[in-house]
Order: structure tokens, then C-alpha cells, then sequence
């Protein structure tokens, strides 16, 4: 089969190699589509190896058909000729990659090739983040006692995970803030159903966060990093909770107010999920699919798409993913 690979000079190209071979509760998937992330830029880089034991080809979710089940897969659950979309651990900048058969989820009707390779990332990456890490329904239950709304801020609301985690917290009901790089983010934005968006280029998202919600976010997504995190310390609620999921604006944070911290009794929690175990990503996807699958499939939640590419110019798509300026995904298509 073809596949990306990434060669000295750090340059890719399209080069041979032998198909994945299927363990007994894996399927193949035949790849139509792959969606592009900030992690492959990383991996490309040398920054971000694949866990052991996984492949090394780059790409986390794609989508595509299944060709062949394992010996130990339910063949009523999934079957050959099927279409459908995945997270994967690494191999899915190829022709053909291997995947274990729970993290499948079934192509909607009505959904192209493209929408489906935009969704498995970003979507359970912000799900995870919310339900999970930010345990917003426990929130917005408690909210709902003393009729008050759950606040949530999300930087870089235009992202991949932004675009998903908008659409998700405003699912629920949550009020919803977000900081983007540019008025055309902050209207793709508010389109979305943010009901606040700030260019963080014309204001500072602290002072008008303190003007607007003296209480403060309860639960905060940030991909930021860097001194964003005593920010987000500022205008996190008591008892809030700040999820991390990157590091865009740096490694290390200084200073850090941790009188603040104690005194919000505020949480922090930082996490990635392509090194999480096969298990918790199998539960992580049921719950995904248990609580927004049928919205999705009546696309009342869908995935946001930037730019697409044929697999041929990958570099292009990885340079436009790089230059900041893209609204939703990119994605790269297989002939």
C-alpha cells in the first residue's frame, strides 16, 4: 500500500509499504479521507513520537471502509463494505489502516467522506474534556437547583476542538465564551452559537471576562498553555475547573498565583488522548455515542470544514494547518 512517509529532511512524501496486519479484534479500513491535526505537525517535527508499540506513519482519524474483520469480530456489528470513521493511534496517513473494531463509529446518512474524517478528534477530544475532565454535567445539574447557567470558556474557539466544543456545551444549554484570533473567527464563532466571541488581538479576555462574569467560568478548555494559565486562574469560578489540552503558547507558566488557586479551590486537569489505554477510548466513544450520536446523524452538531487537499499536496495542507489561519478542519482525500 501507499503511504506518507516522513523523510530525513523532515519533508513528506508517498512511498510502498505492506499492508497492516490484523489482529483478532481489529478491522481494516480502506481510507477515503484523513483528517489533519496539530499532533501530526508535531510528530512530523520530531516532537511528538507515537506511543510504543503503534505505528509510526502519521495520522490520528480518518474515514473510510471496512475491507476485513478480525477473527474475533462480531461480523453483525461491523461488516465488510460499511463506511465509517475512527480514532486511530498512529498508520492513518496511508491507503489502509488497522483499527480496533470498538473505536468504529458508523458513517452517518447523508454525511460525505470528508465530514466524517473531521469529526473522531476533534469531537471526543472536546467531549472528553467536558463530561469527562471537566465533569460539566455534574455543573449544570447543580446550576439548574438555583436556576443559574453554567459558564464555559473555550480559547481558540475556531479550532478543530473549539468548533466542536461550542457546539457541544451550547447542546446542553451551557453559556458560552470563547477567544479567537480574528473578527472572521469570532463571527465562525458566534455562527456556531457562541454567545460571546473575543478577538484577543483587540481586547484582553481577563479584563472582559471580570466586567461581564464576576463569577467567573466554571469550566475552562484551554490549548493555549504557556501564561495563559494564571489568566485562566483570574477568571475561573469557585470550584471551577481548567482543562488542558495543549501548549500553542509554551511549556512553562510564570507566575502562577497559587493563593488563587486555593482560595477558588479551583481544579486543573491536563490530558491528551492519543496515549490513553484501547479501553478508555472504547468507553469514551460508547458515551460519545450514547449522548450526541443522534444529534450528529440529524446534523444538529456537525464538523466544521476548513480546507480540503488531495493527499498528494499533504505539505500544503500541513503549511495552511501551520499558518494559524484556518476555521474548523483540514482534511486530505485519497484517490
Amino acid at each position: 500500500m501507499n503511504f506518507i512517509n516522513v523523510n530525513d529532511d523532515y519533508s513528506l512524501s508517498i512511498q510502498t509499504i505492506e499492508k497492516p496486519l490484523l489482529a483478532p479484534d481489529e478491522c481494516l479500513i480502506k481510507v477515503a479521507a484523513i483528517g489533519v491535526n496539530r499532533a501530526d505537525l508535531l510528530q512530523r517535527q520530531g516532537k511528538y513520537p507515537a506511543p510504543n508499540g503503534e505505528s509510526t506513519i502519521l495520522g490520528l482519524e480518518v474515514c473510510g471502509t471496512i475491507v476485513a474483520i478480525g477473527s474475533s469480530v462480531n461480523p453483525s456489528n461491523f461488516k465488510t463494505g460499511s463506511l465509517i470513521f475512527c480514532l486511530v493511534p498512529g498508520g492513518g496517513y496511508a491507503e489502509y489502516v488497522k483499527v480496533k473494531a470498538e473505536h468504529l463509529l458508523p458513517l452517518p446518512k447523508d454525511f460525505t467522506v470528508i465530514e466524517g474524517a473531521a469529526i473522531a478528534e476533534v469531537f471526543l477530544t472536546a467531549y472528553q474534556s467536558l463530561f469527562l475532565l471537566g465533569d460539566i454535567k455534574s455543573i449544570i445539574h447543580d446550576k439548574k437547583k438555583v436556576n443559574k447557567q453554567c459558564h464555559v470558556l473555550i480559547h481558540a474557539g475556531a479550532s478543530g476542538v473549539g468548533t466542536a466544543a461550542i457546539q457541544l456545551a451550547k447542546a446542553l444549554g451551557c453559556n458560552v465564551t470563547v477567544t479567537a484570533g480574528s473578527d472572521t473567527k469570532v463571527k465562525a464563532c458566534l455562527s456556531l452559537g457562541a454567545d460571546h466571541a473575543i478577538n484577543y488581538h483587540k481586547n484582553d479576555f481577563v479584563l472582559w471576562s471580570k466586567e461581564h462574569y464576576r463569577n467567573g467560568y466554571d469550566v475552562i478548555l484551554d490549548v493555549v498553555g504557556g501564561n495563559y494559565l494564571q489568566k485562566n486562574i483570574a477568571v475561573c469560578a469557585l470550584d471551577g475547573c481548567i482543562v488542558m489540552l495543549a501548549m500553542l503558547g509554551g511549556r512553562y507558566s510564570d507566575p502562577v498565583d497559587i493563593a488563587k488557586l486555593l482560595s477558588k479551590r479551583i481544579t486543573i486537569k491536563a490530558s491528551t488522548l492519543r496515549n490513553r489505554s484501547d479501553d478508555y477510548k472504547s468507553a469514551l466513544i460508547k458515551a460519545f455515542k450514547n449522548d450526541f450520536m443522534s444529534l450528529l446523524a440529524d446534523k444538529k452538531i456537525k464538523p466544521v470544514i476548513d480546507t480540503c487537499y488531495a493527499w498528494q499536496k499533504v505539505e500544503q495542507a500541513h503549511d495552511k494547518l501551520q499558518s494559524n489561519q484556518t476555521i474548523g478542519k483540514v482534511v486530505l482525500t485519497l484517490p
